[in-house]
């Protein structure tokens, strides 16, 4: 190749290991590789110099994190250091980052690459944070940081990156040899100390890369071990409901309420009771009448729990690189991570307001005191006849990522260059054992809950029942063998519901550039894609425990939880202790694994066996997708002047077609096989100009058409199809369109001095193409569902009402950012050492969501997109002398929704604001030794989730304590 196409040399050249830290938007064009390559990165004051330098030169909106130095990634996870970057936020699980939003879109409309090839790693979480994994988001607490060297977030779009995203493609690499060109080494040692949980983990990594004859190969390998081990805790919901009836507990229908006085009361469902009756204001007569149901609201299952989450994560990563000859470069990778888990989550709870009496509940739960304030929430209760449970969960959790990637580069003369890339890249998790056992205390008196001080960490006592005795009233109540219930009670449960999701991905792209002339340059390439995803599910038959075996005395099934609530501020009167059953102990008595049929008949309290498709709870998760898009790109690069000023950018268009093979279950027959398939093409032309207004401002504008392929969840065909009567079908809908839109970016960025930026970004999205739920009429032939499925007397022509996915017209997305980054170099002396690095997001999106997902014309409502916070935003204050180097970094969001609408008569859920404090130093002793101290989530910030925009109830708030990792790094 000749010296006039260095730029697409890049891959090549050692970029050297650099930049940021906290991440300034990248926005620029590629720089001569003879340039870059005389960059020496050094600490956080180089990093930062470096990203500076390669923003200015990038042609797309892009922004760019790369590693400080081997193996050396600024943040203990990805998602925590893509936080960084304007325009990201984070979810979080068990405290760590799990899956990121770019500018209020979620998961779904994000794509990531690791080394060129589109992967997804999906992994599990509690119910509260997602469950198992299956839709397309990417869960980034899968691999350890310490795997990649840079990380990239485009913004924008152009023909030569694939289609499938909203919001932005991430973009992840690991260290090639030929990054470093000589041999170097590098192994890293840390201890983690959470302070909730009491304990210090290992943490640990390394690398070592070398090249011989004479740069023409090349080896790299590294790794990455560590464990985690932290507790989760705090007060839940599960969610809330209206009114005091629907739970199968009994209000004092008919009471009016006088001035306060204790009085009996006989309306109690039949019973006398002595009830304290309540001033006659609005909220409390509500508190009184039947009519309250519509308008107030309880906590189905009031409870505190601790979650024990014990992680082990092992990461590697290979490079070999052949320098063929002066013009052919192979690069071979591979990627292999293994999460495993362990989670137990243990709940006081009372379950009695949670289920009416088609439900197992029962009508001797009374109220003998109850407030509710003005927007409907209960606050205060008294209630005898409460059914107690505490209630324990073990979840085994494992994720095995694997991915090899074949690269080969070659020059074809001076001005061609081919690039053909292949890989493969698999995701399987397993939740082999998901087992709930439960203890029951019925009929407790006495028992209070009293959020008056905060709804966040209420007061519960428990009546005449003390918790933490293991020959108290808490103990297994079993079915009686022949039996199928217990009246007005529900029974002790055993569930056991292993689950698993596998999404495999294979690639292979051909690329080709032609250098036609100096400032032009012609790009264009094929590429295949087969996507598949595989999920499993399976349930216990039936799931409540028989009587008591012989021999076995209560107490020896039981343990207990102790020493809960530390550092939360619980009211004075918490429980802080309390009995849990004994999984090993139960397991082995009643011999819980063993599927097979203890006694009875099928499907009675004896049947122990799982089941998958003829379990109407499991059959859901029973489906698979097959995806294939084959596509073709063209795309001109330009480099010229307009106006006698510097211009650069390119114009292009990319075609896709998409293939889909969808199959799930009916609920027909006990669970009948059904399949369906779709296609459809897009055109998705795209543009990126980039002018220097003077030497220090700059001017971008990028356009595009994209395309995000519809949800996993939403193209499952099965569900539940009637064909006798009201003709019906809720399900999912494999006849989705894609999510399209339309984006138009442009950034002002102005480089007034050395190493310092400020920039003003601004984006829209018109989303043309929204999936929701709804209820809809139409003939079953254009549903996409098979013709086999209908009686043979039914012609296709026939109207249903359907319940599922449906393309909506869509919305409106717009923002802009603000980014700052400011060196004190103006200061004397050792001022001069510090700096800031800033920068805010503001995002405005709404959605139109349907109320009623059964009824034709259901009323609508105007919100949020999902998983848009409004406003977010990161400041970081670091010094670095050269051997002494910190940070202080900060990162917040606004409240976000997750559900529209909720469920149980209420509009939406979402999560609370977070704001997040996190603290790296280091040390050099010498040019091969640096100690280090880092410190995560200094502010404890909970895992605050609530349901109802007026009340505001909270469903979650879970602290997971303060992380403090202490270590040492040293460098041959």
């Amino acid at each position: 190749m000749s010296a006039s196409r260095p730029s697409r040399r890049l891959a090549l050249c050692p970029v050297a290991l650099a930049v940021g830290l906290i991440a300034a938007p990248a926005w620029a064009q590629t720089a001569p590789a003879a340039q870059l390559e005389t960059v020496t990165v050094t600490g956080i004051r180089a990093s930062l110099e470096s990203a500076l330098n390669a923003k200015r030169q990038e042609k797309g909106i892009v922004d760019v994190i790369k590693a400080e130095d081997m193996g050396k990634f600024p943040d203990t996870n990805l998602a925590e250091s893509l936080q960084r970057i304007p325009g990201v936020v984070i979810d979080r699980d068990a405290g760590e980052g799990r899956n990121i939003t770019v500018r209020g879109l979620g998961g779904d409309f994000t794509r990531t690459r690791i080394n060129g090839i589109e992967a997804l790693a999906t992994t599990g979480g509690t119910d509260s944070s997602g469950g198992a994994n299956r839709t397309r988001a990417f869960d980034f607490n899968v691999f350890a940081a310490d795997l990649f060297n840079s990380l990239t977030v485009r913004k924008s779009s152009s023909a030569d990156v694939d289609e499938g995203s909203l919001g932005a493609t991430i973009d992840l690499q690991t260290a090639r040899p030929f990054d470093m060109k000589k041999f170097v080494a590098a192994v890293s040692v840390k201890g983690t100390y959470n302070d909730l949980r009491g304990k210090v983990t290992p943490k640990t990594s390394f690398l070592i890369s070398n090249t011989f004859a004479d740069g023409k190969i090349g080896a790299l390998l590294s790794g990455a071990y560590s464990k985690r081990q932290v507790y989760e805790e705090g007060f839940s919901t599960v969610r809330w409901d209206n009114g005091p009836s629907s739970g199968g507990w009994c209000s004092p229908v008919g009471v009016t309420p006088a001035s306060p006085s204790t009085t009996p009361a006989t309306n109690f469902c039949g019973a006398s009771t002595t009830a304290t009756r309540l001033p006659n204001t609005a909220a409390n007569v509500a508190a009184y009448t039947e009519a309250s149901k519509a308008t107030n609201f309880h906590p189905r299952l009031p409870r505190y729990g601790r979650l024990t989450h014990d992680q082990e994560r092992l990461g590697l990563t290979g490079s070999i690189q052949l320098r063929l000859s002066d013009t052919t470069l192979l690069t071979a990778d591979m990627l292999y991570s293994k999460l495993d888990a362990t989670r137990q989550e243990d709940f006081l709870e009372a379950i009695s307001f949670s289920r009416n009496l088609s439900q197992g509940g029962k009508q001797q739960t009374s109220v003998v005191e109850a407030q509710y304030n003005a927007a409907g929430q209960l606050v205060y209760g008294k209630f005898n006849g409460v059914d107690i449970r505490s209630e324990s969960r073990f979840d085994e959790l494992s994720t095995e990522f694997s991915q090899p990637t074949l690269t080969f580069e070659q020059d074809i003369g001076d001005s061609i260059k081919l690039t053909v890339r292949g890989g493969r890249a698999k995701s399987r998790f397993d939740n082999p054992i998901q087992t709930t056992t439960t203890l029951d205390a019925p009929n407790v008196d006495g028992y209070v809950y009293d959020a008056r001080g905060d709804d966040r960490a209420p007061l519960i006592t428990y009546g005449n029942l003390n918790p933490a005795t293991a020959n108290g009233g808490f103990q297994i109540y079993g079915v009686p063998v022949g039996a199928s219930s217990i009246a007005n009670f529900t029974p002790s449960e055993i569930r056991i519901r292993p689950n698993g999701v596998t999404n495999k991905q294979d690639v292979a792209t051909a690329d080709i550039a032609w250098d036609v002339m100096d400032g032009l340059t012609l790009k264009g390439g094929v590429s295949y894609k087969k996507f598949s995803f595989d999920s499993y599910d399976r349930r216990r038959t039936v799931e409540t425990m028989n009587t008591l075996p012989a021999n076995v005395l209560p107490a020896s099934l039981v343990t207990s939880v102790n020493d809960f609530g530390k550092g939360q501020s619980l009211p004075a009167g918490s429980v802080t202790s309390w009995v849990i059953p004994n999984l090993d102990a139960i397991a082995a008595a009643y011999d819980i694994y063993c599927n097979c049929l203890k006694t009875g008949a099928a499907g009675g309290p004896g049947d122990f066996r799982l089941t998958s498709i003829t379990n109407g709870n499991a059959r859901g998760g029973n489906r698979a997708i097959t995806e294939t898009d084959t596509g073709a790109w063209f795309m001109a690069d330009f480099d010229t002047r307009l106006g006698g000023l510097p211009v650069r950018g390119n114009v292009g268009t990319r075609y896709v077609k998409t293939d889909i093979m969808a199959s799930g279950y009916l609920a027909t027959g006990g669970g009948s096989l059904v399949t369906a398939d779709r296609q459809y093409k897009d055109w998705l032309p795209s543009a990126n100009v980039s002018v220097n207004l003077t030497r220090e401002l700059m001017l971008r504008v990028a356009a595009a058409k994209v395309m995000s392929r519809p949800p996993l969840q939403n193209l499952n065909p099965g569900g539940t199809l009637s064909t006798t009567g009201t003709l019906s079908y809720t399900g999912g809908n494999p006849q989705l369109d894609p999510f399209r839109a339309t984006t138009l970016d442009g950034s002002l960025e102005w480089y007034h001095s050395k190493n310092a930026f400020v920039g003003l970004g601004l984006f829209h999205k018109k989303i043309k193409s929204y999936v929701l739920t709804k209820g809809f009429d139409q003939p079953y032939k254009d549903s996409g569902l098979p013709l086999s499925l209908l009686p043979s007397n039914f012609t296709g022509d026939e109207v249903f009402r359907f319940s599922a996915p449906v393309n909506s017209p869509g919305g409106n997305l717009s923002g802009f950012e603000i980014n700052v980054q400011q060196p004190f170099s103006f200061l004397p002396s050792w001022g001069k050492n510090f700096g800031i690095l800033a920068n805010y997001t503001q995002v405005k999106s709404k959605m139109e969501y349907v109320l009623s997902t059964t009824g034709v014309g259901a009323a609508t409502v105007t919100e949020d997109l999902i998983n848009l916070s409004p406003r977010s935003w990161n400041l970081s204050f670091y010094y670095d002398d050269g051997t002494f180097s910190g940070r202080v970094s900060t990162s917040a969001r606004s409240d976000f929704l997750t559900t529209v609408p909720a469920g149980n008569n209420q509009d939406v859920a979402g999560k609370k604001k977070t704001f997040n404090v996190d603290l790296s130093m280091g040390y050099k002793i010498n040019k091969q030794l640096e100690v280090t101290f880092e410190a995560a989530n200094l502010t404890n910030q909970p895992n605050d989730q609530f349901i109802s925009r007026s009340m505001d109830n909270v469903v979650v708030n879970h602290y997971t304590g303060r992380e403090f990792i202490i270590g040492g790094r040293y460098k041959f």
